[in-house]
Parts: structure tokens; sequence; C-alpha cells
């Protein structure tokens, strides 16, 4: 998009940027310089940042600085049993006073021109009531980083579920990372209850997506490519496991709440990893198909090794392209086992909310 002719138009809408936040005080002074650069004048957005029961005197930094910032700054703190991105992401909301709110992560950090090309997206078309955007990895990140990035991202691993230009195979859900609603959705929307995230750990943002496409049509959802924040994920093989695996947990939990949030494309890492497992158990126990068993293997391996290399060459790092293979093989698995153990527990067993990983989640 050019940006060159408009950048010193001025909007014709407030923007309320609303950050959840737990122990991410360090994340936090990276997002913050971003948005200090952002080329939005800075007196068209305000920033809420909501502090969810942090320990590492986050609280006590942003009250510091408050003062010192270009734009405003609004500090909100949950209480009590509050808990969770959903929670905050309301109590932002709750503060806001913008046109549009914008949600982003707190270990996101936002290109200058993030606000700048929402805000020309939106008054080109009046008919958007929300949108979504992309997410990569900055140059400046470690290889972890930019491989898990690459992972998450791939068609090959994900179908394109999480955005990018090509094509997907599954709809596409805005996620809290980097998204946004018309205020009119929070408060009412044709007489009915505004709409509002739910206490859910995982998978909120698409219970919150599909609330919205089932209010407005999917037709008045806007996704655009060229809105990107740069995410820093996981920062460890671990982190990123548990993740993932929770990840595979709320697909299942969603779809408890409407079947349609279950496509297809969401059975494929669990149906491929069992199916790879049962394969291997196969092929040693009858040699008959130990040929295809090897043949298999070798697509695999290629496929990995192929996704390597393109991650090392686009990365220009050798050694982001020994990590991918290894990431998308614990994404693929991570996600398949939470899924799979999801669905034997609720589907069934018929037992109740499957939590997934709780406990040291972020250790």
């Amino acid at each position: 998009m050019d940006l060159s002719d408009n950048m010193t138009k001025k909007s014709k809408y407030f923007f309320s940027v609303i950050v959840p936040a737990h122990n991410r005080k360090e994340e936090l002074k990276e997002l913050l310089a971003s948005l200090e650069k952002q080329t939005l004048p800075k007196n068209q957005f305000e920033v809420i940042i909501v502090d969810d029961h942090s320990t590492d005197g986050s609280d006590r930094w942003l009250h510091s600085i408050k003062n010192e910032l270009p734009f405003k700054l609004i500090i909100e703190r949950l209480t009590g049993k509050d808990r969770f991105p959903g929670p905050a992401r309301n109590r932002g909301m709750e503060r806001a006073s913008g046109d549009f709110f914008v949600f982003i992560d707190s270990d996101c950090i936002a290109p200058p021109e993030w606000l700048h090309i929402i805000d020309e997206t939106l008054k080109k078309d009046s008919s958007i009531k929300a949108f979504g955007g992309r997410d990569d990895a900055d140059a400046d990140f470690s290889p972890l980083l930019k491989a898990i990035n690459y992972s998450m991202t791939s068609f090959i691993s994900t179908g394109g579920m999480r955005g990018g230009k090509k094509k997907r195979l599954a709809k596409f859900y805005p996620r809290s990372f980097n998204m946004g609603i018309r205020r009119k959705l929070y408060e009412t929307t044709d007489n009915a209850d505004g709409i509002r995230f739910s206490g859910l750990r995982h998978g909120q943002d698409i219970l919150f997506s599909h609330q919205i496409m089932e209010r407005v049509g999917k037709e008045k959802i806007k996704y655009i490519p060229d809105s990107v924040v740069f995410h820093k994920r996981r920062t460890s093989i671990i982190k990123f496991f548990k993740q993932v695996f929770n990840w595979g947990v709320a697909r299942i939990n969603l779809s408890r709440i409407d079947p349609v949030m279950l496509e297809p494309l969401h059975f494929a890492p669990a149906l491929g990893l069992w199916v790879t497992l049962l394969f291997a158990l196969f092929a040693f126990l009858f040699p008959s198909i130990f040929t295809y068993w090897i043949r298999f293997i070798i697509i695999v391996v290629v496929l990995l090794l192929g996704s390597g290399v393109h991650a090392a060459l686009k990365w220009k790092s050798t050694i982001t392209g020994l990590l991918v293979p290894v990431v998308m093989v614990i994404q693929i698995t991570g996600y398949g086992l939470g899924f799979t153990s999801a669905f034997i527990w609720r589907v069934l067993l018929k037992k109740g909310v499957f939590a997934g990983f709780v406990k040291r989640y972020y250790k």
C-alpha cells in the first residue's frame, strides 16, 4: 500500500489500542516504543493496558512512564477472580473511547505504519465492522522465534489458517494479536447485546470472531494482509509445545460451543500424527508394507527439509533453517496430542471441559 499521499491526512476515526498483559514488562517496553513510532498522529489513538495479576513490577513501571508518552495511556488492573486475556480485553473495552477497538498482544511489536494502514483501509470502506491482520517475525528476532513464526504461518503446517497473502484451506478468523472491531459491535448490534470476549484461556479470540460473523456476516469482516505485527510467541521449545497442545485442546472446546468452529482441516494434525505412528507400527509388524513406509517417510522428510531450506533462504540464517523441521514436528505433534486428548475426554467420554496445560504454563 502506498502511504506517501495520505500520511499527513487526518483520520476521521479515533482508535483505542487494547493490550492485555501478564508479567510482560520487557515486552511492553518494546511494544510501547513501537507505538511511539506510529505514523498515525498520536492524538488519534489511545493505548489501554490491562494488567492481569502481574508480579514483575510492570504496573508500577507503567505508571512511572505514563506522562512521558506522546499518546494517552490508560492503565487498568484485573482484580479478584477475573483472569486471562478475555476478561482483560473486556475491561479495556469498558474504558475505551475510540470509534474502533484495536487489539494487539503484549508480546508483539507494531511497525510504524500499522495503525495508518488500518485507518486507510477503514476510510476506503465504511461497511467494515471488524478486521484482522497477520503476524510475522522481525529481522532482529532469534533463530528460534523465526523458526516458530515460519512454522505457524506456513501453508504446509497450518493450511494458511492464520492469514498470509495466499489461499487458505479453512475460514479466516481475525486473531486477537492483530484485530479490531467497530465500537457499535461492543455496544449493541440490531438491538442485541454487544459482543464480549469469553473467559476461555485459549480460543477466546476465535469465539469472539465467530460471534461477530454470526452477527454481521463474514463479508463485513475485512482481512488486511498489509496490516502486520511482529509476534514473539513462545521463547523456548517447551513453552511452544505447551502452547500448541492447548490450542489443540481449545479447538475441541470451541466445537462444543458451536460445531461450525470445527472444520475438516482442524483434524489434520491429529490424523497425521496417528497415521504416521500406526503406519510405523504396521511397517515393522508386516514387512510387505515396509517399502511403502519408507516412501512415506521420504516424502515427509523432503517436505520438512524443503521448508527448512526455504526458511534459511528467507531469513538468511542457517540456524533458522535447521530449526524449522524440528519446530514443525513439535507443532503438529503438540497440537495433535492436545486435540486427541480433548476429543477423547469431551466427545467420547462426554466429560466436562478439558483444560490442557494450566500449572506452570508460562514456565
